[in-house]
């Protein structure tokens, strides 16, 4: 992905069109967003999207959900100097944790867990995934954060869909996605218009 890919303007989203389609059939999700990771510019402006909405906001810790919210939510951290906390699948994790059950995108029953020795009463922590869809997982993610005291101060994702748990979400978190008003419907879809040009 050279710089030729990258537009003069750089608007919000601008970098969504670099998201690969689903090629290997319904076992798998409907796009592989990681591609867009791949281009350096892509991939700072997505954080700073991300960021956007919390500049005036106090954040005291950024937490990733296992497993590529690890990426976008360790680059969030390092973007405004704050540490990072990984919440993992469960059986990871060589420490006391607490868990919790949740069922994922696909209908799957899992357990995510976290460490106890950071999340304390008092401490904000954005959350971040790559994608919210059923909302699930992220949910889980929340009760966990404060189940141990601390504050959900937003939750970050790259497109967070009007799913029922999407929208709840949405009506109960400080939120912030990458997705231009005009292309919530095709987010919502599962299917972008940018597929039709898009080259392996």
């Amino acid at each position: 992905m050279d710089a030729l890919a990258i537009p003069a303007d750089r608007q919000k989203g601008w970098y969504l069109s670099l998201m690969a389609p689903n090629t290997k059939g319904p076992d798998f999700a409907w796009l592989d967003p990681s591609r867009l990771y791949c281009n350096s510019q892509a991939l700072a402006d997505c954080v700073n999207d991300l960021l956007a909405p919390f500049h005036n906001d106090t954040i005291d810790l950024v937490a990733g959900i296992d497993a590529m919210g690890f990426i976008l939510g360790a680059s969030v951290a390092t973007s405004i100097r704050k540490g990072f906390l990984a919440i993992r699948k469960a059986g990871h994790l060589c420490v006391a944790t607490q868990s919790q059950n949740y069922s994922d995108y696909t209908g799957r029953e899992k357990t995510m867990e976290v460490r106890l020795d950071v999340l304390k009463p008092g401490l904000r922590v954005l959350l971040v995934d790559q994608w919210i869809e059923t909302g699930g997982t992220m949910k889980a993610a929340i009760q966990l954060v404060e189940r141990l005291g601390a504050t959900v101060a937003g939750v970050a994702a790259v497109a967070i869909e009007n799913t029922e748990g999407g929208r709840w979400i949405k009506e109960n978190y400080k939120f912030s996605h990458c997705i231009p008003e005009e292309l919530q419907s095709q987010i919502d879809g599962k299917y972008l218009d940018s597929f039709k040009s898009f080259s392996k």
